[in-house]
């Protein structure tokens, strides 16, 4: 089910560094850093080159190349009190935050930065992480009802007085939340992102979520995913957005950039992308329509550990300008993108590819016109 072209300019997200080991599991060189420092700098530059958004991973101990991890929700604080416009996606699991405790976080959150608040509600794949903690470890779909029961309880807190709700995972009774995030008609609530690929999740997605985050995928792969959420977005009376992984590289030439892909998946540290595998694979496994996030992705796509590579964002910067606009036109609403040298590659994309992607935006029907990057 098609909704048609989105008339609003392309909006851009990247992946925060706040993990160490880089956005590949490779030893390829990658000019990157998971420090403050870095980070800071980085979401600077991200505001200042047409990125509106960023998601701070979540993990909660060593495993997979990333041995160090700066805690996401208060990194996500930091970095919006670093800047000026960039809104910050916290990432969270549910089972390991209460909805109503990170409620309050994000209400808070949401003052500090002048609205600028966002959350990307995590349904888990990581069982050691669980385990580590003493907490259940519940099968895939179960983990996606919790996270549903989750969202739907955030949603109540942040716009309601005396809430109430019943669930199997979370009760409420008479909870008045003071003060609220700084809701607005446009915003009632700050914005609820939700990643997923089994059917359970897309569905999820158009009855709750207000953006449905994919992994890596070409455009058939888009459009099947568009179709459930959007016909269980209508079924509800709601829409979602859709926003896609990509990992970007971009060379003078093509080959340049394939040259790239081929000496990260060669230099692939193939014992943690095998142990990433295993793990991921049983998680989306467990799915009952087996289509959970993973179940079909290949050594060379886990290098990139969100099937970053599958969107083949690979190429000049036309190229990858018109990709891009491509899956605009599928109904692709926000583009996360990660990378080899983050900033640098940040800096290179303002510069490069979307000054191509808005003039490319300007000749479709009903186009709104972009926002003017903001002066460094």
């Amino acid at each position: 089910m098609s909704v048609g072209i989105p008339t609003q300019p392309l909006k851009f997200a990247y992946w925060v560094p706040n993990v160490s080991g880089g956005l590949v599991t490779s030893g390829i060189e990658q000019r990157t850093d998971w420090n403050w420092d870095y980070n800071r700098d980085t979401a600077i530059a991200a505001e200042n080159n047409g990125f509106e958004y960023a998601l701070s991973q979540v993990r909660y101990m060593a495993s997979y190349s990333a041995e160090y991890q700066h805690e996401s929700t208060s990194l996500s604080l930091a970095i919006m009190m670093a800047t000026e416009r960039l809104k910050v996606m916290a990432a969270v699991h549910p089972g390991m935050w209460h909805p109503g405790v990170f409620a309050n976080f994000g209400a808070t959150a949401d003052h500090l930065t002048n609205g600028r608040f966002a959350t990307n509600v995590v349904s888990g794949w990581f069982k050691g992480e669980f385990t580590a903690f003493g907490e259940p470890w519940l099968e895939h779909d179960e983990r996606y009802r919790r996270t549903e029961e989750f969202i739907s309880c955030l949603k109540g807190i942040w716009e309601q007085d005396h809430f109430e709700f019943k669930g199997d995972f979370y009760r409420f009774h008479d909870y008045s939340l003071k003060p609220k995030p700084l809701n607005t008609p446009e915003r009632p609530h700050p914005e609820i992102f939700q990643g997923g690929n089994s059917t359970a999740a897309q569905k999820m997605a158009g009855r709750v979520s207000d953006f449905y985050f994919s992994n890596g995928k070409d455009f058939d792969g888009v459009t099947e995913q568009l179709d459930v959420i959007n016909a269980t977005a209508a079924e509800h009376d709601r829409s979602v957005k859709f926003g896609l992984n990509g990992f970007m590289i971009v060379r003078d030439t093509e080959k340049e950039a394939r040259d790239t892909l081929r000496e990260i998946v060669d230099k692939a540290n193939v014992e943690q992308v095998e142990g990433f595998r295993q793990a991921v694979q049983q998680a989306g496994a467990s799915a009952s329509d087996k289509k959970g996030m993973w179940a079909d992705s290949s050594f060379e796509d886990l290098v990139q550990y969100n099937d970053g590579f599958k969107t083949q964002l690979i190429g000049t910067a036309e190229q990858v300008a018109e990709r891009l606009v491509e899956y605009k036109k599928l109904g692709v609403d926000l583009s996360l993108l990660c990378f080899l040298h983050v900033k640098e590659e940040i800096e290179q994309f303002g510069e490069k590819v979307l000054p191509i992607i808005r003039e490319m935006e300007a000749e479709l029907p009903d186009a709104e016109p972009a926002p003017a990057l903001a002066q460094a």
